[in-house]
């Protein structure tokens, strides 16, 4: 699995931690092992940029997450996957540290805890995951709860 990552926020933030969680979040979604995925960083003017631009919003956002493949997750036997096992570009993850901080400030967590919620958020939503509506909003929640659990665990042994 290809994962890019460029910090581009002007703030100091693990990436080799931010790799970890998105290839954790990948593996454990069943995602080809082929797909490809970038994870940008960036500043506050730009996420605001990008979110008036994309999204429609006002002001910066905490991630953004750009579809690119659908053909990335491994369905099984007789589902549909990537033709031929070519590489499946899965998408960008733009996450902005700054508004980050100030979530996880409010959430009284670690700066880093919430990058690393933000960035499994970003993977389910490249995955086809949202939370506009009630049941999906658990039904995703409770899916990225589990994963950064699980990859918490990895961690502390």
């Amino acid at each position: 699995m290809s994962i890019e990552i460029a910090n581009e926020s002007g703030v100091e933030v693990d990436t080799d931690a931010v790799l970890a969680v998105a290839r954790h979040a990948l593996d454990e979604m069943g995602v080809n092992p082929l797909a490809e995925l970038s994870v940008l960083l960036v500043d506050i003017d730009y996420m605001s940029e990008l979110n008036h631009r994309w999204m429609g919003g006002d002001g910066p956002t905490d991630v953004l997450a750009f579809p690119m493949d659908e053909g990335s997750v491994d369905h099984g036997p007789g589902e549909s996957g990537p033709a031929g096992g070519e590489p499946a570009l899965l998408g960008d993850i733009v996450l902005c540290p700054e508004v980050a901080a100030k979530q996880a400030a409010t959430a009284g967590h670690a700066t880093a805890d919430e990058l690393h919620l933000l960035t499994v958020h970003g993977v389910l939503h490249l995955l086809g995951y949202d939370h506009a509506e009630p049941e999906e909003e658990r039904e995703m929640f409770g899916l990225q709860a589990r994963l950064l659990d699980s990859w918490r665990s990895t961690r502390s042994r």
